[in-house]
């Protein structure tokens, strides 16, 4: 059975277009507007007749239309296409944005560069929670579910007492671009009441760091109540909530070199 994840699953559904009879300089207005737009669909009637980037619209005069500099030989993708294919041709083509569009040639969403990468991320969370629940399973000789659920974070016990600064804002950078990957967490009780962080600590500080009560994670359920070694280890450092794990400022990662100390 093919489970390669489709197009469709990941593109953005609602579209900024732009009109073929609109001016250069109404168009540059919206890009200048900082909502993150740097090139449009350019649709007539909601069939896709080209793509106009911002490289387009500062190479142009500004009472010329769309329609005189847009590109009219635009790459769209079928919503049905593979991640991985949709992935290939946005790199080949040295594109950004790939619309997306139904076999009457209608715009119905657009995949970026970023939506490939999270795809690509979401996709290697999964193997982490399974090969934890089947750990958890050999330990404990108990039945789990996994669950995608959001969490709160004042519910979540932290198993980790130190985050890397340098590392905690990488993990900002992503979530506000949508880049995240979920969190990984035990309920222990199996009632919800005992939720033990085990994969994400930087991530779900991050989270606290931008205002975000609650975040997107995989949830692992034992069928019965169990008693976790890390959640001895987590009683013992006086962990209780995310509030307790220290920031290590001074220090870079372990895993993170400088190339004047890779070269000495």
């Amino acid at each position: 059975m093919d489970t390669e994840p489709r197009v469709k699953a990941y593109m953005t559904r609602a579209v900024t277009t732009v009109s073929p009879t609109d001016t250069v300089e109404a168009v540059r207005e919206q890009i200048d507007g900082g909502d993150g737009h740097n090139g449009f669909p350019v649709c007539r009637d909601g069939r896709v007749e080209g793509f106009v980037t911002g490289r387009d619209l500062l190479a142009a005069d500004s009472d010329e239309t769309i329609a005189e500099v847009m590109s009219d030989e635009t790459i769209v993708a079928d919503p049905e296409m593979t991640i991985t294919d949709a992935a290939r041709v946005i790199v080949r083509s040295d594109i950004e944005k790939l619309p997306v569009v139904d076999d009457d040639g209608g715009l119905v969403g657009i995949l970026s560069n970023t939506d490939v990468i999270r795809s690509q991320i979401e996709r290697a969370t999964p193997e982490k929670v399974a090969k934890l629940s089947r750990t958890l399973t050999e330990i404990h000789g108990v039945e789990l579910t996994r669950e995608r659920r959001s969490v709160a974070l004042a519910d979540l016990v932290p198993t980790q007492a130190e985050v890397y600064a340098d590392e905690l804002a990488g993990r900002r950078y992503e979530l506000e671009r949508g880049l995240a990957e979920p969190l990984v967490v035990i309920d222990a009780g199996g009632d919800g009441s005992d939720l033990y962080l085990v994969d994400g600590h930087h991530r779900a500080l991050a989270a606290d760091c931008l205002a975000i009560t609650e975040t997107d994670a995989y949830v692992i359920v034992p069928a019965e109540p169990i008693e976790l070694g890390m959640a001895t280890t987590a009683a013992k450092q006086g962990l209780s909530s995310i509030n307790d794990i220290t920031l290590i400022e001074e220090d870079r990662h372990p895993l993170v070199e400088t190339t004047t100390r890779l070269q000495e």
